[in-house]
């Protein structure tokens, strides 16, 4: 077997020049040393684990060669710094205890085929989820849905029309000026003018919606955000309380967990007889709906090749976008919301038979030594791919796998070693503001619909339907045109699309309607975006609670865009003037970061650190392998020493 890590000598041409030792893996060049010509003797002579010949040197194991780049990255730290690379030397070390090679499954794949016609089955039940994720993250729209209101008159009942003349308009209700509008919260009482004991509600646009049911107006409006805000901690809280489960006891177990709870709560939320019962049903309902959303996609692309992986990772989100668009149908047909929240949670009984028909990920099984019924789900995949795969094979595979695991060293470093390092920090910085950008401006567009004007039906349906093209359109451009020039073209388009919506003329609602749909589209390309090229951002050491950060971010800029859709209520423009300057902002800031599409990915902090920077200097170097005289020589004084 062939040694996993290389050390290689070059001299460079010149007197008095240093020499090089590059450290590398297979065809990859991960880190390089420059070493005093009068140190090297002595350096080469005091190897742990015998002499090092002149060429090359590999340990004959990976704790050999760990502690060999070691014991170099110590020592060249006392002769001196590469004055030509911008890199620590100690990215030496952290590149070995960081690297990792593909467990054994990624070695069976292709004997599976990377998306054969049992993984698309099982990829297709696993995307059914996403249109329930989209029906309880946006069914709020219409669940707490605003209709028009005005006081109601001592001379009227509950039941009431809500349309009056100009004529009693003025007698009864002060002229609001900054809304240009009769008060919906003020009525005339003789000389003066007071609160609003009760309501008439308009009928013309909704149902029977909660805000209707608990009087949710004028200083009680806030609550509408605040149930929403609720609902996006309880997504927050989900994709971290699951996403731990998942990973700790199974995601079948999770999957099961989660899916009881969104239909329980659901179903209690429908059935809620005060606003609080309500809103605390939902934040549930919300993280349960995260965690189902978050397992069906991860098991979804575990269990594909990683040539299909983008792919599968944009599919789950078409189904998404249709979930969106029947939302809006459910409403149309179902005017009372509880009604519309009981339709919106029962098909997620469905899912709870998942565990009958949904396998446990095989990666996860690995990763617990389960190789018994990893071996089982394998062999069933094969069975109904009508591909062979034999025992011995299998053993072989799965074998590596674990030898591999088993050599990998723990990971040390986390997110706050982002900021220790100037370049790491700024990039970092831009990636939290871009998905807290993004989850407001997306969450704040869906959820801004019914103010755009028109039919608020209509206007969620185009909000859900732009996004298949959106994913498409990602899809097709993301390897082609680059990250950084989807991301940043997408948001500087959403931005300025957005901006533009609040210099359009009231009575041009169409045009308005036209802008804010093409924020979205560019903001769901954004959206899609910032996922991929953020990971590709991050080095692998520290990648995961990197984008877990980011996440955080992102939900905290959903959980705010609520009270920036409610500000609505004092100057109608706001929430889309504040979205556009949030996109346009970060699409700028985007700007700053380096291009990943077709780059070696950072695998080390110092890696990361040196990803995009400019070189202060750039020195060619040319460099030769030693002749057969320096050889010699060389090896000479490896004996003697």
């Amino acid at each position: 077997m062939s040694p996993p890590y290389k050390l290689t000598y070059f001299d460079i041409m010149g007197l008095g020049e240093p020499l090089r030792i590059l450290l590398s893996y297979g065809n990859l060049d991960y880190e390089d040393f420059r070493v005093p010509r009068e140190n090297w003797p002595n350096l080469k002579a005091s190897m742990p684990f015998g002499q090092m010949p002149v060429l090359e040197h590999a340990g004959k194991t990976y704790h050999q060669s760990m502690a060999i780049a070691r014991f170099l990255a110590k020592k060249v730290k006392l002769v001196g710094k590469d004055e030509f690379e911008d890199l620590e030397i100690d990215a030496a070390v952290d590149t070995i205890n960081d690297f990792r090679t593909t467990m054994g499954f990624d070695d069976v794949i292709p004997l599976l085929g990377d998306f054969g016609k049992y993984q698309k089955r099982i990829y297709f039940l696993l995307c059914l989820p996403a249109i329930t994720s989209a029906f309880h993250k946006l069914g709020n729209v219409f669940l707490l849905a605003e209709p028009q209101y005005r006081c109601r008159r001592p001379d009227e009942s509950v039941d009431s029309v809500y349309n009056l003349s100009n004529a009693e308009m003025e007698k009864w209700y002060p002229f609001d000026v900054l809304h240009q509008r009769f008060s919906s919260c003020l009525i005339r009482s003789g000389n003066a003018t007071a609160k609003c004991a009760d309501f008439i509600f308009s009928h013309q646009d909704y149902g029977h919606t909660t805000v209707i049911e608990w009087n949710l107006t004028c200083e009680k409006a806030y609550l509408i955000a605040t149930c929403n805000s609720m609902f996006m901690v309880g997504v927050m809280l989900g994709s971290i309380i699951f996403g731990e489960t998942s990973d700790r006891w199974g995601r079948k177990v999770t999957f099961l967990i989660a899916s009881i709870l969104q239909v329980v709560f659901g179903i209690l939320a429908a059935y809620a007889p005060e606003f609080w019962t309500f809103a605390i049903s939902r934040m549930i309902v919300g993280a349960a709906a995260s965690g189902v959303f978050l397992v069906a996609y991860v098991m979804g692309l575990e269990m594909v090749g990683p040539s299909k992986r983008l792919v599968a990772g944009t599919v789950i989100f078409i189904f998404f976008s249709g979930g969106y668009v029947l939302i809006a149908l459910l409403a149309k047909l179902l005017s009372n919301w509880r009604h519309l929240q009981l339709a919106l949670t029962f098909p997620g009984i469905l899912f709870i038979f998942y565990w009958w028909l949904i396998p446990e990920s095989v990666r996860w099984l690995l990763s617990k030594n389960k190789t018994v019924e990893a071996k089982q789900v394998i062999q069933r995949c094969a069975k109904i791919n009508r591909v062979t795969i034999t025992e011995a094979k299998l053993d072989e595979l799965l074998k590596k796998g674990e030898e591999t695991k088993k050599e990998e060293s723990q990971m040390t470093a986390s997110v706050v070693d982002l900021f220790k390092h100037s370049n790491l920090r700024k990039r970092s910085l831009i990636i939290f503001f871009d998905w807290c950008a993004n989850n407001i401006t997306y969450y704040g567009l869906s959820w801004n619909t019914n103010n755009l004007g028109g039919n608020p039906y209509l206007n969620f349906v185009i909000s859900g339907a732009v996004e298949t093209p959106a994913n498409i359109f990602t899809l097709l451009t993301l390897n082609r045109w680059g990250r950084k020039k989807i991301l940043c073209g997408s948001m500087i388009v959403a931005g300025s699309a957005l901006l533009a919506t609040t210099i359009t003329p009231i009575n041009l609602v169409w045009l308005s309607v036209f802008l804010a749909m093409l924020g979205k589209i560019a903001i769901t390309v954004s959206y899609g975006t910032v996922y991929i090229f953020s990971a590709e951002q991050f080095p692998t050491v520290v990648r995961n609670a990197g984008l877990g950060a980011s996440s955080t971010f992102a939900r905290l800029g959903s959980i705010v865009a609520p009270y920036i859709n409610i500000m609505a209520h004092f100057w109608q423009p706001f929430p889309l003037l504040v979205f556009g300057i949030l996109a346009f902002i970060g699409g700028l800031l985007s700007l700053l970061l380096p291009e990943t599409l077709n780059k070696k990915l950072p695998e080390t902090l110092a890696e990361g650190e040196a990803f995009g920077r400019k070189r202060k200097k750039d020195i060619p170097l040319e460099m030769v392998v030693p002749n057969e005289a320096e050889v010699t020589l060389l090896n000479t004084e490896t004996k003697q020493n």
